[in-house]
């Protein structure tokens, strides 16, 4: 599959290119960057660390889309949205893994996938998608006696906030408990909060130095808590899990599908 990708001049951005030029299915077809990075007109793999590939980085989407088959897309929303209208335009498979998306700009890339294939995803790793298997099993397994909280943490340079990991898990936990998340989630406590509302979730963000994406779901009952959790040590099992996706969304019929649907775990 010839793949292009969106943000190629970022931390993720190297990791895609070593990965997709390193797969046996898959060739790097385009590589995109914003205007003003440092990676424009650099050869990816030279600007990767993987010696030269012949694919030169542009701030141009027509140019580094032209010849690809799918789009992997970790950039800022609304970058994601010029990906999405080109996709669905030249009917591309397009790999979402940007996260802080508003309610509109989450319709906006629900309506191009009505012309084309998208997966979207919080997280494209393995694990964190079983996790979020695992909290809504948990969540609905588990009475409201049991208050349900999301912690996470990452690098200091992350600029949403809570992740859309937190927020992947927190949909999940709602769907086990079917509560609206929208209605019952709390996002912030300073002062004098009074008593937890009851059926509540609850999240707590933390920043600092280089962690890659640390994430734990809570479920504090009456003398007992569990704690489900997942560890990112390192950004190649995204980009392995955006490849997988797709690699998996060829020939699929036009949606919006997520990494669960992708790894055969959704309902």
């Amino acid at each position: 599959m010839y793949i292009a990708l969106a943000g190629a001049g970022g931390r993720m951005g190297r990791e895609l290119i070593r990965a997709v030029s390193e797969h046996k299915n898959t060739i790097l077809a385009g590589a995109q960057a914003r205007q003003g990075s440092a990676a424009i007109g650099r050869d990816a793999g030279e600007f990767a660390g993987i010696g030269a590939v012949g694919v030169i980085i542009t701030a141009a989407a027509g140019q580094a889309f032209a010849k690809a088959q799918a789009i992997v897309d970790f950039t800022a929303p609304e970058a994601s949205l010029i990906c999405a209208d080109y996709a669905a335009q030249h009917g591309l498979i397009h790999i979402i893994g940007t996260t802080g998306f508003s309610p509109e700009q989450e319709k906006h890339i629900r309506r191009c996938a009505e012309k084309t294939v998208i997966v979207k995803s919080g997280n494209m790793s393995l694990g964190v998608n079983l996790l979020a298997a695992l909290v809504q099993k948990a969540a609905k397994a588990l009475s409201t006696d049991f208050d349900i909280e999301i912690l996470e943490m990452h690098h200091r340079d992350k600029r949403d906030a809570p992740s859309g990991t937190a927020l992947l898990l927190a949909q999940a936990a709602a769907k086990g408990r079917a509560t609206d998340l929208q209605k019952h989630s709390i996002h912030s406590r300073n002062g004098f909060t009074g008593a937890r509302p009851a059926g509540a979730i609850g999240f707590a963000a933390l920043r600092g130095g280089t962690i890659v994406g640390e994430h734990s779901v809570i479920f504090a009952g009456p003398g007992e808590h569990l704690t489900l959790s997942h560890t990112a040590e390192r950004r190649d099992i995204f980009a392995a899990g955006a490849i997988a996706a797709a690699l998996w969304a060829k020939n699929k019929p036009h949606g919006l599908y997520s990494m669960r649907d992708v790894l055969e775990l959704a309902e």
